[in-house]
């Protein structure tokens, strides 16, 4: 299953983000579970099984080769006066994210009406389980609750690397929701922005390059590279490798490591994730921070791009295609494809090191006025979760109140086009897009996948991941349709399609 254990730190940190800050929430807000009287499902049998409009078409086409603070949240409030066993239902299918505290089952009153969500898997079937929400770094095909029933929608909630699963990135894995929120700006509730807390957080003071001369007159190097996972699907290392023949490159983490951080605090991993003063203060020496995301995405654009801009130090980036629509200003990041090779790079960051007027340029958008993005400006002001902002939902309740709302809608919408017997049109149904995620196949660092060797690690790990992931998604989309309701068959559709692919070969 297209999925990598190097994106589960960021993904348990999160989760540990949301352990320690609800608990917080809670005793500000009053929050607490529902008795369970409050929310049991009336009994009843599910609705008839058939296949759903919510389920992607079988005429799919061809396919073409931050972390966050969860507060315990309620919702803005509205009118809406049903009782608790009257309400919708939200399955979270992944508990671990379930962003309430303490009870495993919580009302919500959002912005037109209300839900009850829940992690109790045990409502799966039952009529009123309106959505099933997917957290994307734990979905896999192959335990995917299934027979997938009509009345039930399934949303997406994925906010990580793409390298966590692939299946999201073919057309046939993300047609299987109805709902995203990705990094993606295309996606139904988008997170492009989740690791830039604030415009203030890029405007922070750079460090005085006088203060950076005096670093690099005691050795350092101009460049800093700090990556401890290795083997990823953007190839970062062997392009740095490369580049490191035609520059000095300071690189502190295990990967390509030649340099030893000087105290035992620094060397500490936690105390580079939670943006420590002493490392912070340390790393802002730097002149250039070498930004390498760890797979290729429009959009996906991480801490690797801002807490350089934040510490000002220039981004040498290599990441999302489209980062430079969501830039403070026309020059404040050198994009590492602008360069036809590491060694043209090498020679434009030193002459950069040795011009100080025109490093500079590269700050510009931290004095008064400097961010002139007005893409950038509307952006920030429109969004409506916070990152560590407990005066502001985050996103993955965001996201809820979100399916919440146009599952509201679209119950009345049945509701009215049943008894109108037809003649109001029944809700149509929404299906994600490819470009909700449709992140590339992952290419080398450096050089032509044609050069490289058979038994390369990288080559025989991250391509092989990417099609087994279409494979995979084209079997769960097939049994979906087939109203398959045992998950032990999903190995025998991946059988089935890897024989008719090698027949066709």
């Amino acid at each position: 299953m297209g999925v990598r254990g190097g994106g589960q730190g960021r993904a348990s940190r999160l989760r540990s983000c949301l352990a320690a800050s609800l608990v917080l929430a809670v005793l500000a807000a009053g929050a607490g579970p529902l008795a369970a009287g409050e929310w049991e499902p009336a009994e009843g049998p599910p609705e008839p099984r058939g296949r759903s409009p919510f389920q992607p078409s079988t005429g799919l086409p061809p396919v073409e080769f931050g972390a966050v603070v969860a507060a315990s949240y309620r919702g803005p409030g509205n009118g809406d006066t049903r009782r608790n066993r009257e309400l919708p239902i939200l399955l979270w299918w992944s508990p671990g994210l379930f962003p309430h505290f303490p009870g495993d089952t919580e009302r919500i009153d959002c912005a037109r009406r209300s839900c009850l969500v829940t992690r109790r898997r045990r409502v799966a079937l039952h009529r009123r389980t309106k959505a099933v929400i997917f957290y994307g770094t734990d979905f896999r095909a192959y335990e995917a609750p299934l027979p997938r029933l009509p009345h039930q929608t399934w949303a997406l909630f994925h906010e990580e690397s793409p390298m966590n699963n692939y299946l999201l990135s073919h057309r046939p894995g993300i047609r299987l929701f109805n709902y995203t929120a990705t990094f993606r700006r295309e996606s139904d509730y988008p997170l492009t922005l989740q690791w830039l807390p604030s415009l203030a957080y890029l405007r922070r003071a750079a460090l005085p390059l006088a203060e950076k001369e005096r670093w690099r007159q005691q050795g350092y190097a101009p460049v800093l590279y700090m990556q401890s996972h290795c083997d990823v699907p953007s190839d970062r290392d062997r392009y740095v490798r490369e580049l490191m023949k035609h520059i000095q490159v300071d690189s502190y983490g295990k990967c390509l490591n030649n340099r030893e951080l000087p105290s035992e605090r620094l060397r500490d991993t936690s105390t580079a994730t939670t943006e420590d003063s002493e490392f912070m203060t340390f790393i802002s020496r730097y002149k250039f921070h070498l930004a390498m995301e760890n797979a290729i995405c429009n959009d996906y654009m991480t801490e690797k791009l801002w807490r350089p801009m934040h510490l000002g130090a220039i981004p040498v980036y290599r990441g999302s295609p489209s980062v430079q629509d969501w830039m403070p200003d026309d020059l404040s990041i050198i994009l590492v494809d602008d360069f036809g090779s590491p060694q043209e790079l090498a020679q434009f960051l030193d002459f950069l090191d040795r011009n100080g007027e025109e490093y500079l340029k590269y700050l510009e958008y931290k004095k008064p006025g400097g961010i002139t993005n007005q893409f950038l400006l509307e952006n920030m002001e429109r969004r409506e979760w916070g990152v560590n902002d407990m005066t502001l939902p985050n996103y993955l309740n965001g996201f809820e109140c979100f399916i919440c709302d146009r599952e509201n809608i679209r119950v009345a919408g049945e509701r009215d086009h049943k008894k109108s017997r037809g003649k109001v049109p029944a809700p149509e149904p929404h299906i994600a897009q490819f470009t909700h995620m449709g992140c590339p196949m992952p290419a080398p660092g450096f050089g032509n996948i044609e050069d490289l060797s058979a038994g390369d690690s990288w080559k025989e790990m991250w391509l092989q991941d990417y099609w087994q992931s279409l494979d995979q998604g084209e079997a769960l989309t097939t049994m979906i349709h087939h109203n398959e309701s045992h998950q032990g068959r999903f190995w025998d559709y991946m059988h089935e399609i890897f024989v008719k692919r090698t027949r066709q070969q």
